[in-house]
Parts: structure tokens; sequence; C-alpha cells
């Protein structure tokens, strides 16, 4: 019989040796044991790994994670493949300390570092955070050789670690370098390796409860990994002022998810830092389960899909947080999450939320593809459909494309301009110098999630979506790009449907490949505003062109809402 949450939270524990164990059995048929690895269908983010066209890899810290849970099940049958594993990724480090990539592993065993375009350093903390637990909880039960590797890998990986020091805005990594360097100290009587994962670990506190939020705000992939990493370090740690630092940083941070959380779309409300998908995967519902104990339902108990990595992690939402899962409600959220509030280069995160809609949007950031800096859920008949703004170079989301924005509550005037001296696929590792050879640039607000009944339809000054009990109306204000400038009127956004997705979208080019030389156009930014509750009135915003940019402001203010480069250039 399933499990109700009312029932689970009264009358017993979740049971988590249970939950591993039909996990690791789920895995078993991946294990390649010619390898000695776990077997993975590839997929990439488009950059680290150079591999194409490869149907199936064998990643190390994928691996390392199936060995540790093979180990937390305690059961005999699974010891010596977690011995085999651990040997192997072990083998796979580079122990060369005359190498730059010394003390970390690549991604896939198909791949080796010399390969990697580039390689990723945070593997130092991905596997080396399998191995201290691993160390930790079991080392007991290795054999001696294995042990004292394991003991030396994870040394090599803390010098990795030490070495690159990576700062507190790097949140997820800070925390995982706080936690291999500091469990490595106390597990190997490492006092340098203990000291400078407190140290780190204070930084990110003193950094972090200063802004009241992470680097890295309100990304669901990341905050996840961030509770996650340090509830471990909680649960592991031997000392007590690592656990009243890493307590506090917890509590926080679940503060944060749920007051993002949207209880009628049960989506995590935009606008995110990180996000690798718009609507929340399997992973994500099943950890809000688990760390709720039912408050937000997704799954029955006996389907639900575990982690292996969440056997004795002891993530847990705090019960003064539970309500805000359950009861909707409207609020508006102003966080300042990067720059100074006091000399105007502060940067906002604002989102309004209904009982059925969010909308959220950041006040200055760039369109990669892991960014959401307008996003939209609406309730659709009790599912979520989402509206999320790209801008895409031949189908892929262009870094170069810069977003602007004022929010109040359900309305966002918001504008896009052109860098110069950014990147196409990723704001930093493909750096485009100012050109791109294109056959298709635009800009789209897609449509997603549940479309049944969903209304999009192009109108003369932009276009209106229906979603549920929503009505969301696009205006366009001010669009110019290769030399063509107009008001809204003379640009036309186009709609269609593709089956799983509706698609709204300005053309900004479409034809033949060509090379089109960001510093050479003339005019290239735009001006819109999205309202979700109702349609502009009045005159719109006002737009004054003064020395090469356009000047923002909201209707009927004084105030500039945002500037835009009119031409591109380097960004301030």
């Amino acid at each position: 019989m399933k499990k109700t949450a009312e029932q689970l939270n009264k009358h017993e524990a979740i049971d988590h040796q249970r939950m591993l164990i039909r996990k690791i059995q789920s895995l078993g048929s991946r294990y390649n044991p010619e390898l000695r690895m776990l077997q993975s269908p590839f997929s990439s983010p488009g950059y680290h790994t150079a591999l194409r066209d490869v149907e199936f890899i064998h990643s190390t810290r994928d691996s390392l994670s199936y060995a540790l849970g093979l180990l937390d099940t305690e059961l005999a049958e699974f010891e010596l493949r977690a011995f085999e594993i651990i040997g192997q990724v072990v083998s796979l480090q580079d122990t060369d300390r005359s190498q730059d990539t010394f003390g970390i592993w690549s991604w896939f065993y198909e791949e080796p570092l010399a390969q990697m375009a580039p390689p990723d350093w945070n593997w130092a903390d991905f596997c080396g955070s399998r191995l201290v637990q691993a160390l930790k909880r079991h080392g007991n039960r290795f054999p001696e050789a294995l042990r004292k590797a394991v003991a030396d890998s994870i040394g090599y990986a803390c010098e990795a670690i030490i070495k690159r020091n990576v700062g507190p805005d790097y949140t997820n990594i800070a925390i995982l370098g706080a936690f291999v360097t500091r469990i490595a100290g106390e597990q190997l009587e490492r006092r340098d390796f203990a000291d400078y994962g407190l140290k780190r670990l204070q930084k990110l506190y003193e950094y972090t409860m200063k802004r009241g939020a992470f680097q890295e705000y309100n990304s669901p992939v990341y905050t996840y990994i961030a509770i996650l990493e340090l509830s471990k370090l909680h649960s592991e740690t031997m000392d007590d002022k690592v656990r009243g630092l890493t307590r506090e940083l917890i509590d926080l941070t679940w503060r944060t998810v749920a007051g993002y959380y949207h209880p009628a779309t049960r989506q995590w409300s935009g606008p995110h830092s990180r996000s690798y998908e718009t609507l929340l995967n399997k992973q994500s519902k099943a950890f809000l389960q688990v760390a709720t104990r039912g408050a937000v339902m997704f799954f029955g108990w006996e389907e639900l899909p575990y982690e292996e990595e969440w056997y004795k992690s002891g993530f847990e939402c705090p019960a003064t947080c539970l309500e805000a899962f359950r009861v909707p409600r409207t609020q508006e959220i102003r966080q300042l999450y990067a720059g100074d509030e006091t000399d105007g280069t502060g940067n906002w995160a604002v989102t309004y939320m209904t009982p059925q809609i969010s909308i959220g949007s950041f006040t200055n950031s760039d369109l990669w593809n892991q960014r959401r800096p307008l996003l939209v859920y609406a309730d659709n008949n009790g599912l979520p459909a989402y509206i999320q703004l790209r801008c895409l170079h031949d189908g892929y989301d262009f870094c170069s494309a810069r977003f602007k924005s004022k929010q109040e509550q359900g309305q966002v005037l918001f504008g896009i301009d052109f860098i110069t001296d950014g990147g196409d696929t990723h704001p930093n590792l493909d750096l485009t110098g100012g050109a791109i050879e294109a056959g298709d640039l635009r800009l789209r607000l897609e449509i997603g999630g549940q479309l049944e009944g969903v209304v999009a339809e192009s109108t003369e000054a932009g276009a209106s979506i229906r979603i549920g009990e929503a009505h969301c109306v696009l205006t366009t204000w001010f669009a110019a790009f290769t030399g063509h400038a107009g008001r809204g009127r003379d640009w036309t956004w186009e709609v269609q449907e593709t089956g799983d997705r509706i698609l709204v979208e300005l053309i900004l080019y479409t034809g033949p490949r060509k090379r089109i030389d960001l510093h050479a156009l003339q005019q290239a930014a735009m001006v819109f505003s999205l309202d979700m509750e109702q349609a502009p009135g009045g005159p719109g915003p006002q737009i004054e062109v003064t020395e090469g940019k356009l000047r923002v402001s909201a209707s009927g203010e004084e105030a500039e809402a945002f500037s835009l480069r009119l031409r591109p250039g380097q960004a301030e």
C-alpha cells in the first residue's frame, strides 16, 4: 500500500536504507565489469568535453557515487564491486605534480584530461567528496593497499583544491572544497587540510550572510547542491564550529527555497542564475519531497527516484519553512544578489507571485543557456506552463546578448543589447571577438510545460498569450538591428507550435549563412514590456537616445529604469 505524506509523518521515518538498496539494484545493469565503471548515455553541456557523436561514456564522478552507494548498503555482495570501481577511478587521477591538472580527473574514461577542452578543475572537488565519504564511512573495510591509495588520492585532490583556491562567489565549489579538505583533514589527521577547510567555510559564511544570498542566486540546481553538500559537511564533521556555520547557511538556503516555491504550479519561481531545465526535473522533485517529508508530494514513496548520494547526508527542510510549500500567497521578493546597493552597481532579482502565476526577472544578465533572467510560471488547470525569454544564434542561446529590466509586480519593462567582448555559447569559453557566423539570429519567448488550452497570438504591437486564468501581453516599444530602426509596429513577432512548445519569436536575421560583425552594427537594441495582469496603458516608457545609449524610463517616471548600448561595444 502506498503511504501518504500524513501517514509517513505520523508513524514512521523515511526508509533511506530501503530506497538506497532499490536504487543501487537499478544501476546494476549499467556496470561494465571490464572497465570497472558505470556506463551512462553520453550528454554534454557543450563545453569542457570535446567528445561528439558518442553513444555511451563511463563517468568518473558517477562511478564513484555508485561505489559509495554500494558500500552504504552494507551488503557484503556489493563490496568487491565497490572496491574495483574505487581502485579504477583512483588510477585515473593525474598524479604528475609537474602538470597543471595534478590532483583532478577527466569527466569520462573515454576522454583523458589532455583531450578535454579544457579540463574541469571542479572534478577534484566532486570526485574527492565521494572518496572522502567512502573512506570515513567504510575505510575499515578497505583492503590495506586500497585504503592507502584512496588516502593518497584524497590528499592530491586536496592539494589541487587548495592551489586553485576558489572564492566564496563560486558557491557550490566553495562548499565542496571546504567539505573535502575539512573532512579529509579530520580523517587523515592533516591539520593543514582541516584548517584550510574551516577558513574556506568561514569566508563563504561571511560573504553569504552579508548579502543574504549565495552568488549563484536562486539556482535550482546549485541551491540543491549547496543544501546537500552543506548537510553532508554538517553530518560528517567532528567540529562544533563547522556544525554551527553550516547550520546557519542551511537554514538561510531553505528560507530561499521555500520563499520561491510556487504551490499552484509546484515550481521553483524565477529568475534563476543557473538552471539546466526550466521545469523541475525528477531529481529536484524527489529531493524536495524527501526534504519536506511529504509536504510536497510528487511520487508515491515506493516509486520515488532516490539518489544514492542522499544516504546519510542529513538534509531536511526546517519545520518553520514547511508552510510556504503548502499555502498559496501573493508576495513580491526583491533581493540584491550582486554589486553594491549604495553605488548603483547593484543587480537585483525581483519576483512577483500570486496563487496563479509567478514572474521573475534580473535587473541585469546575459542570456547564457543556463540563465533564466525572465521567467514566468502559470497554473494551467493544475499543471505548470512556463514562459522563458531566450536569444538564439543558429538555435543555441547567444551569450553576447544582454538583458536589462525593471519589474514592478506583474509588469516587466526590459531591454536587449549586445556586447563585442562576450561569448557565443558560453560567457567566456568561446569569446566571439565581436563577430559571428550565422544563418539565424532571433529572440524567443518560449512557452512550454502544459500547453493544452494555451493561446498565443501575434498582435500589431507584440503578442498576446493566455494560460489558464493568466493573460500575458508582450509589447515592443523600440527595436533596431542591422541598420533597420523603428517602433514596435515595424517589427512582428511570429508564433509557431512545435508540438511540445509554442514559440513567439522576433527574427533579427534569417537567411544565407553570413558573418555578422557586431562592431559594424550602427544600432542593435530593443525595448519591450511583459505584463501579466493587464495590458500597458498610457504612452508607454520614455526612451531617450543620448551619447550612443538608449536611456529607458517607465511610463510616468523620471528616474531611469535602465540604459542600453544602442551600438554594440565592450561590456561596461
